[in-house]
């Protein structure tokens, strides 16, 4: 490498020029994309090994248990670099979701010292961290003997950080002073409107500006487009039913799932806001949701959108995302918008899903652990991961400015601008306690038998009150 192009780059990671001027230069130079990014991966390598002992732990073995995933995707391509910067080998397993948390949960509930750290979503770290069964993880990020200087712990997204942190007390408010830092945030996904632009344009209808104006839209464009439905949301009976679209519209309303007194819980769902609320979500439903919707999870959802059977989702935003490329058929023709269902509100709140990274409290060496913790979720792979890879929601607030980013996500119409509009809002939306997949898991079946006109809407929230109140007190929590 010549000393030019050491000093562009140099400048590029002391903070001086941005990505796009960097390989501006490097290309006046010569240097094609993918060499410039073989030379950052290099240098970006030197400068983290500049500021920090990373060898400490050379010569150790780890062992990662990962879900298939995109974002894992990611992670894996660039392991390498991990494996260069510390001398620590990597393996992993790697399972698809349906089986995953399954394999997860049989791992920590043995105590079994297979796994050093895991991906997860933050829900379940109530269950995980209670138990003890993964480590807090403030005792690293605090140690200036075991993180690295340029971790930048301030650089991640504030709502996002936060849902990750617990204090283990039921209702106790994610992110307080006392909070465990069960997980540390890796990617994320907000739930907002992906649609089929050419199927609104065909119905001559604009992206829904609230709840009832996505009534009204579904239902005009499954009438005119024809061979369609008009929305999609997922059905089956899972917590993964409530968490998405539900539950980021639910509460853009101020509805909750949970009342919190004195310490003591309470299901929420019985206001007339709620009922009023299930009405409307269980009309648009039967009006114009897919025929089989209580079988639909995040693949049904998704893979309808990709194929055209659907003119828009009410779900996760990298799902739109990844139906907008590789071989569905409308790649290409999606694009994105944040929505806000309560008229009265002011912006999105979206509730999010984040994966996450945990450490096992069974590992065999947490401080080399946490050394591929901190490089997994640092800066310089979050980079290379949005650049590179479909790493596509990162959470850390610089590769959200970052140029060749949000240029990346140009051919994604509207994308970055329903990050902007949301990202303010977005947070973990529950309630903390135990018994979150039960109550979820409930509250999804009772969604069903709605729209099957099983039990009208308020007699269903009724019961699912009284079943839940019930369940609150049996586990001491109400």
């Amino acid at each position: 490498m010549h000393e030019k192009e050491k000093d562009l780059i140099s400048a590029f990671l002391r903070g001086e020029v941005d990505r796009r001027g960097m390989l501006k230069g490097l290309g006046a130079m010569g240097i094609t994309a993918g060499t410039a990014g073989t030379l950052l991966n290099m240098m970006s390598t030197r400068a983290l090994a500049a500021d920090f002992d990373w060898k400490k732990h050379s010569g150790k073995s780890l062992k990662l248990l990962l879900n298939k995933h995109p974002y894992a995707d990611a992670m894996i391509a660039n392991l390498q670099s991990f494996k260069d910067l510390t001398g620590i080998d990597v393996k992993y397993d790697v399972f698809p979701e349906d089986v995953y948390f399954d394999k997860v949960t049989a791992a920590l509930s043995s105590g079994s010292t297979e796994y050093d750290a895991f991906m997860t979503g933050a829900y379940m770290t109530w269950t995980y961290g209670p138990a003890g069964w993964i480590t807090d993880l403030k005792e690293w990020i605090n140690d200036p003997e075991k993180t690295n200087p340029n971790y930048a712990w301030d650089d991640f997204l504030p709502g996002v950080k936060n849902s990750c942190a617990w204090n283990g007390q039921p209702g106790g408010a994610l992110g307080s002073d006392d909070a465990k830092q069960w997980c540390i945030p890796w990617a994320f996904e907000q739930n907002n409107i992906t649609y089929n632009k050419a199927m609104f344009d065909k119905a001559g209808v604009s992206v829904p500006k609230n709840l009832d104006d996505m009534i009204q839209v579904a239902a005009k464009l499954q009438k005119d487009v024809g061979g369609i439905y008009g929305i999609g949301v997922r059905g089956s009976r899972s917590w993964a039913t409530i968490h998405p679209g539900f539950l980021s519209a639910y509460s853009n309303f101020n509805e909750k799932d949970l009342n919190v007194t004195d310490g003591k819980l309470s299901a929420a769902m019985g206001t007339a806001g709620s009922k009023a609320f299930h009405a409307k979500w269980v009309e648009m439903i039967q009006q114009s949701g897919p025929k089989d919707w209580s079988t639909y999870t995040w693949y049904q959802v998704g893979t309808d959108l990709g194929a055209g059977a659907s003119a828009m989702i009410f779900d996760a935003d990298c799902l739109g995302y990844f139906m907008n490329g590789g071989d569905n058929k409308m790649a290409g023709q999606l694009s994105y918008a944040a929505f806000t269902a309560n008229p009265d509100a002011t912006a999105s709140t979206p509730n999010i899903w984040i994966w996450s990274l945990a450490m096992s409290n069974f590992s065999k060496d947490k401080d080399a652990t946490w050394y591929f913790l901190q490089w997994a979720s640092g800066p310089e792979h979050a980079i290379f991961g949005a650049t590179k890879m479909d790493f596509v929601d990162p959470v850390r607030q610089s590769v959200w400015k970052d140029e060749a980013f949000r240029t990346k996500l140009d051919k994604y119409p509207g994308y970055v601008d329903m990050f902007d509009a949301s990202a303010a809002g977005a947070s973990i939306k529950f309630t903390p306690q135990p018994l979150f997949f039960d109550v979820t898991t409930e509250w999804a079946a009772t969604l069903q038998k709605m729209v099957a006109k099983e039990v009208p809407v308020d007699e269903g929230l009724d019961q699912l009150v009284e079943s839940i109140d019930r369940q609150l007190k049996e586990a001491g929590l109400g």
